[in-house]
């Protein structure tokens, strides 16, 4: 028997002691919760469904279909979106129906593979995280060093599916199903030092490197990654700004810093619970054997799963691109909205848009379209980025002065980076 964070859950095997002649007897525990409960948890992970595979698919076909779009970073985000649609996908249906109704449907095959792509995914998620914190701490506190190449990407990305896969494992070799009482079917992972009496010390151990591995590492280098951008981001100055413009700088500064600091929070929030309870219940079996368990438990994991549905919302909105590229997926929809955002930023209707929020501002610089300064924006942590911004001089005697207002600028940008 198991009751592992690699599992994502099993409230049946821990209910049954640790085997299938388990020394603690079910009778009188249901499994089937109300239809009224049931009808509230299918809708509340129907949204994760649709919205973490959904939104991470158009974050795949935003950078493989558009040319410019392949980029470093960008590369790390479809390795983070392909591991949250394949959760999304091949796990959370499957494994919410086991927690739901406590009977495995589908097989001794897909147990095995159901309980694999949890922990695979779930590390791959985590390392892509890690990823791309370390290639904006580098763009961000040593901006002068070579960036990485798409050939070292391609080979870290490679690293961190090997890396998932040997932490995976486990659950490859040791799921199994088993029927119980009352004739159902239960899906778990039966470590080979179970017993009926004591609680197996190996998945214990598991547990702990899961823990560690999955969630206090990943947590301490993204709060020490960001941090240390914020304050960088925090304290840079530039000779000669204006006041106006280092107000505006002052306002993108806590902008980026409180992204960052969403984005560690989220994470941790979403996954503590996990950690916790499966602790817990390895330590204090009883704990499964509470009144509203499986209702808790539930929550606990559509907790979890829901980190994957924030992710294009953090990593995407974020960039103006991806924006972009999300409207024109959705450039079919009737919303008036839609189309409205989609028509003004079509590639030949970009730079008019945003030279006219630029000339709205009333003063000169470096300026994006959301009025901040140019290096501080957390899209100057990308040279890919760099050609979001519209640096336009807000006075110029002619069209001519104007263009080479423009040169400099863009000159000075690509320095900064």
């Amino acid at each position: 028997m198991t009751n592992n964070m690699g599992e994502i859950g099993d409230l049946t095997t821990a209910a049954n002691g640790s085997g299938p002649a388990g020394n603690h007897s079910t009778e009188g525990l249901s499994y089937i919760l109300p239809w009224w409960q049931q009808a509230c948890f299918y809708t509340i992970f129907v949204i994760i469904f649709v919205m973490a595979a959904g939104g991470n698919i158009i974050v795949i076909w935003i950078v493989l279909a558009h040319k410019r779009m392949r980029t470093v970073t960008n590369y790390f985000l479809v390795n983070l979106a392909i591991a949250d649609v394949l959760i999304s996908i091949f796990n959370l249906p499957f494994h919410l129906t086991f927690n739901m109704y406590q009977i495995w449907f589908f097989g001794l095959e897909y147990c095995k593979i159901n309980f694999f792509i949890a922990p695979l995914t779930i590390s791959v998620s985590v390392f892509t995280f890690m990823a791309i914190a370390i290639d904006r701490y580098i763009a961000i506190i040593h901006p002068l060093r070579p960036r990485l190449t798409g050939r070292i990407v391609l080979s870290i990305i490679s690293v961190i599916w090997i890396l998932s896969f040997f932490l995976a494992l486990p659950n490859l070799l040791f799921a199994t199903t088993c029927p119980i009482e009352g004739g159902r079917v239960v899906c778990w992972v039966e470590w080979p030092d179970s017993s009926e009496v004591h609680p197996s010390k190996q998945d214990f151990a598991y547990n702990i490197i899961l823990m560690i591995l999955n969630y206090f590492l990943p947590i301490i280098t993204l709060s020490a990654t960001y941090v240390r951008i914020g304050w960088e981001l925090w304290g840079s100055k530039v000779i000669g700004e204006t006041v106006p413009m280092q107000a505006d700088r002052v306002k993108s500064k806590r902008k980026v810093v409180k992204m960052m600091i969403a984005v560690v929070v989220i994470f941790g929030l979403c996954w503590l619970p996990t950690h916790i309870y499966f602790i817990l219940t390895s330590i204090f079996t009883d704990i499964v054997y509470w009144t509203y368990i499986q209702q808790v438990y539930l929550l606990i994991y559509w907790l979890a799963m829901s980190n994957s549905m924030y992710n294009p919302i953090i990593y995407c909105l974020m960039n103006a691109r991806f924006r972009q590229g999300f409207l024109r997926f959705f450039r079919w929809c009737p919303c008036s909205v839609c189309r409205r955002q989609h028509h003004l930023l079509t590639p030949e209707r970009g730079a008019l848009y945003s030279a006219r929020l630029s000339m709205g501002s009333n003063h000169g610089g470096l300026i994006d379209k959301n009025g901040s300064a140019l290096h501080t924006t957390m899209e100057s942590m990308d040279e890919h980025t760099l050609s979001t911004y519209r640096m336009v001089p807000l006075r110029s005697a002619s069209t001519n002065s104007a263009r080479a207002g423009n040169n400099s600028y863009t000159h000075m940008g690509h320095r900064n980076l």
